[in-house]
């Protein structure tokens, strides 16, 4: 059996998250994946032993790190002196900086939209990396409920409600062919937008007067 390389696998993952990103999970066979690397179908599964491990590796490298890079925010150095707003708005901003910026996180998670109504690609992303990010949230927000900080209510729920907040903005980035670029101006903004909304709502506070 040939030599298992790091350049070779690397090669793997990313002809295949090309190949996803133009044909959809469902379509892309290993025989098309083997093809568009070089190479036998037996030396693709050398290195992966299924589409579906592939693919779990394609979301870790690319896409679910739009979660687990903010979510090491909450427990770096220096976190422990940060108010709930600070912790929120650098995961928020740390989030959209992946999930905007170059490189393929936006168009995986597109492919993961399009095809979680007949596949399990859905769980895969969501195992992949998301649900240990989400965790790590909501345990910042259950100290945040102990602490007053936040109304009592579940942990995980709150997390989940902020995380969709933080990405309302970007969510039409899902229906559009040409993907454009946010300014790092642009996406402090839309964190800004999204942890106001999740801490004050969209009442008027001091009873509508200002």
């Amino acid at each position: 059996m040939r030599t298992l390389t790091e350049e070779r696998r690397q090669a793997i993952i990313t002809a295949a998250a090309e190949l996803f990103q133009e044909i959809g999970y469902e379509r892309a066979s290993m025989d098309a994946i083997a093809k568009r690397v070089g190479g036998s179908k037996a030396t693709l599964y050398n290195y992966f032993t299924s589409k579906e491990a592939l693919f779990e590796t394609i979301v870790r490298t690319y896409s679910a790190n739009f979660m687990t890079e903010a979510a090491a925010s909450l427990t770096e150095p220096g976190s422990e002196s940060r108010s709930l707003e600070q912790k929120l708005t650098r995961f928020g901003e740390l989030m959209l900086q992946v999930l905007t910026g170059e490189n393929p996180a936006l168009q995986i998670y597109r492919v993961v939209v399009g095809e979680a109504g007949h596949s399990d690609i859905g769980t895969l992303f969501r195992e992949s990396g998301i649900r240990q990010s989400m965790e790590k949230l909501a345990q910042v927000m259950d100290e945040a409920i102990k602490t007053g900080e936040l109304r009592e209510g579940d942990p995980m729920f709150f997390a989940m409600q902020f995380g969709t907040l933080v990405k309302a903005e970007t969510e039409i980035l899902l229906f559009q062919r040409e993907l454009p670029r946010f300014t790092p101006a642009q996406i402090k903004q839309m964190v800004r937008n999204g942890v106001k909304m999740f801490l004050y709502g969209a009442l008027p506070r001091d009873g509508g007067k200002n």
